[in-house]
């Protein structure tokens, strides 16, 4: 009967640790840190500091950013919390903070390194493409990374002490990809932004080698893409080009910019596959963004959303009630009364209220983790103490 107790423990302990906040408390929570990369859909805010620091503008330091669940901007691209805000307190931790803030805090619980804008490719990539216009800076992938590692002596001292700290935090490397595509689509096809792919998920990968590799990473969480055939922002840049044969007949989104995105998402799975093999002991979590909103777009109902689950909350005059040279918190434009009635924020940004069905997959899909990684204790634990009697 003792042969049984190593992986009745460990399955006990895992099984606390995913009741969430109330079992964690008092069980040996499973995280005790993340630190996250990625664009606006993780940004908490280091955009304004970035941009900050070259004088450029952002309007997402304006109301009504952030009025839903802060009731002030904060630098989220939305009305209250990102995914990752979602995440963190479903998970018992607390909100992750920028890592650019520069208020004397330890980063001891987390950082988030993620930049609104910021594209998987560097910023010259695009700038030797001519397809730059709008990256003022460079906040890339690889960029973030540097910030990571620039910050990390102030975390840990020593290879063992680090390696035990970043192997009780929970890592998340994106949403990567949808900058570098919508930025591309400006100027080029949709079948030579295809051929970008590979390369964009060459250097996602390699940016999980080398937290797993170089700083003890064993948990982490790599999103896919939206379907940016349903944001508002492409639909508006497809208008004048896209005929009636272009649209899914039931959601209103551009078939062919979608297939981009289930594209990228395969790529970056078989990727995954491939880095689970090679390190067998890391946790590699793929966190689908593109169903999610696919859901919500299908039955807006179903989550409490309006028919008209293409158009923006925050907006200007035009189609979607979206334009491009009316960003949300500015004078000119518009938001909506009820927030938590649209899937769509500004434009590409979700609602708190879209967030949240994202994120709930997002947790779901991290603990089903951690009761898989379970399983493989159990049968570490019968390789090591014989089989149950």
């Amino acid at each position: 009967m003792s042969r049984r107790l190593p992986c009745a423990a460990a399955l006990l302990l895992l099984h606390l640790a995913a009741l969430g906040p109330a079992a964690s408390a008092g069980s040996g929570r499973r995280y005790d840190s993340i630190f996250s990369f990625g664009d606006s859909f993780a940004d908490t805010g280091n955009k304004p500091i970035a941009f900050a620091r070259y004088s450029v503008p952002v309007t997402v330091m304006r109301p009504p950013y952030g009025e839903t669940f802060f009731g002030r901007p904060t630098g989220r691209t939305t009305d209250g919390r990102v995914i990752l805000d979602l995440v963190a307190q479903t998970l018992g931790l607390l909100l992750v903070p920028p890592s650019l803030a520069q208020n004397g805090s330890s980063f001891r619980q987390g950082a988030n390194f993620a930049v609104a804008g910021a594209t998987t490719l560097n910023a010259e990539f695009y700038h030797a493409r001519g397809i730059a216009g709008k990256l003022p800076i460079n906040t890339s992938l690889n960029v973030q990374l540097e910030w990571f590692e620039a910050l990390e002596p102030s975390l840990c001292a020593t290879s063992q002490e680090c390696e035990e700290f970043f192997g009780r935090s929970l890592f998340f490397v994106g949403e990567f990809g949808v900058n570098d595509y919508h930025l591309s689509l400006k100027k080029l096809s949709v079948q030579q932004v295809r051929s970008l792919v590979p390369d964009v998920i060459e250097t996602i990968s390699m940016a999980i080698e080398r937290l797993v590799v170089k700083h003890g990473a064993t948990s982490l969480v790599v999103p896919g893409v939206i379907p940016s055939g349903c944001s508002p922002p492409i639909l508006t840049l497809f208008a004048g080009r896209a005929g009636a044969a272009d649209y899914d007949s039931r959601t209103g989104c551009l078939k062919e910019i979608n297939e981009l995105g289930k594209h990228h998402n395969s790529v970056l799975k078989d990727a995954l596959r491939k880095l689970r093999v090679k390190h067998p002991h890391v946790r590699i979590i793929y966190a689908d963004f593109f169903g999610s909103i696919m859901e919500m777009v299908e039955s807006p109902r179903r989550f409490g959303f309006r028919e008209d689950v293409l158009t923006v909350c925050c907006g200007g005059p035009g189609r979607y009630d979206y334009n491009d040279s009316v960003a949300c918190g500015d004078p000119d434009a518009t938001p909506c009364t009820d927030p938590s009635g649209s899937l769509y924020w500004d434009g590409v940004h979700l609602t708190e209220a879209g967030y949240r069905h994202v994120a709930d997959g997002w947790v779901r899909s991290i603990r089903s983790s951690d009761r898989a990684s379970g399983g493989e204790m159990c049968k570490a634990s019968a390789s090591t103490y014989g089989s149950p009697q």
